[in-house]
């Protein structure tokens, strides 16, 4: 049973308050609109294996675990003045503190039923994304971090104090989600992402965790134009780390902005690298943690990439024979950075050997 979880105001709500090609309008509710039209019109939730679920409703007290009360205040404030900008990546309309709380609501449900095996699998479709909110500010188009905040509720409010990993597949390192768990031996972080070779930023393979989550913490860095096949080859080191980990659960930061008509993304990915990806997830983790895995959807801004990036997802999880559509018939194959990649998952094996017995 996947459980997919969904919510007309966030295909309605938050809109962006300006025109393309302003980076933060592509954040739209658009997304999620192109989404659920889609799903419908192929008539997935027809699928007795598919069932709908709804955000849990939170209070404040949940979103305060996770970010401080000056910055929980600063968006209700800006929200209830009509909007306002908060730095150069997160607009702010009348509907964000609310939409934003519902993520995280959502965000929770979709762990929440995964880890009590009322399904098997869960598919947060939930805006605005997450993974690069500090605990005292938003940034790169995200108001909470859903994620971090459902990870700190599991543990206050439930005690479940159970290993955790978190997979980020988002074009863009979630350095809200490091830094929440950078010294956190329980959880797993590993990211793969684009990453600016020639003049480096956060999110390099030696950014390996602190104190007791030191090599908890995984990078695996990608050039920009990398293909389906360069992105695959982060699952050889993903695979040894999660089998040593042995994580209880499995939550994907489901980023689709790597998608080759992504507005904002530089990779050339087609949907059969995420249909691949899920597949070789879904079979870890039937191993290690009875199938329990939660996408919790991050980035991904192409209106007509999202839909079927997401449906490859679902058509894996259901273990099903998947078609790409006719405008993906394109051969990136001279763009491919096999030798690049190469180098890359040898250095980071180097640096893993020290902490993990499989890599050793």
């Amino acid at each position: 049973m996947i459980g997919i979880i969904v919510d007309e105001d966030f295909a309605s709500k938050n809109v962006p308050p300006y025109p393309h090609p302003i980076f933060a309008s592509y954040e739209s509710s658009l997304r999620i609109h192109s989404v659920l039209r889609f799903l419908e019109k192929i008539k997935l939730f027809d699928d007795k294996r598919i069932i709908k679920i709804y955000p849990k409703s939170i209070d404040e007290s949940i979103i305060a675990l996770a970010h401080t009360k000056y910055y929980i205040d600063s968006i209700k404030r800006l929200s209830s003045l009509g909007g306002g900008l908060l730095n150069e990546e997160v607009f702010i309309t009348e509907d964000t503190f609310q939409l934003a709380k519902k993520a995280i609501g959502g965000t929770i449900i979709a762990i929440e039923e995964v880890i009590n095996q009322r399904i098997n699998q869960s598919i947060a479709l939930i805006r605005p994304p997450g993974h690069h909110a500090l605990r005292e500010t938003g940034s790169g188009l995200c108001v909470f971090n859903n994620i971090a905040t459902s990870i700190l509720y599991l543990r206050e409010e439930l005690k479940y104090d159970k290993k955790i990993a978190i997979i980020d597949i988002d074009n863009h390192f979630g350095d809200g989600l490091a830094q929440y768990f950078y010294d956190d031996p329980t959880v797993l972080y590993f990211s793969i992402h684009e990453y600016d070779f020639m003049e480096g930023e956060i999110g390099f393979i030696d950014e390996l965790g602190t104190g007791e989550g030191l090599g908890k913490n995984i990078n695996f860095p990608i050039p920009s134009n990398s293909t389906n096949d360069d992105f695959l080859e982060s699952i050889e080191i993903l695979e040894l780390v999660l089998r040593e980990f042995k994580p209880d659960l499995i939550i994907i930061a489901a980023g689709f902005d790597m998608y080759f008509a992504d507005p904002i993304g530089n990779c050339l990915l087609t949907t059969f690298s995420y249909y691949k990806f899920t597949a070789a997830i879904l079979k870890i983790a039937e191993d290690i943690c009875e199938s329990k895995l939660a996408f919790i959807l991050e980035g991904g801004y192409s209106l007509l990439g999202l839909p079927v990036c997401v449906h490859s997802v679902i058509k894996a999880l259901l273990k099903e024979k998947y078609e790409q559509p006719s405008f993906e018939y394109l051969d990136f194959s001279d763009n491919s950075k096999k030798s690049e990649i190469s180098k890359i998952k040898t250095m980071l094996k180097n640096l893993l050997a020290n902490y993990w017995d499989s890599i050793g």
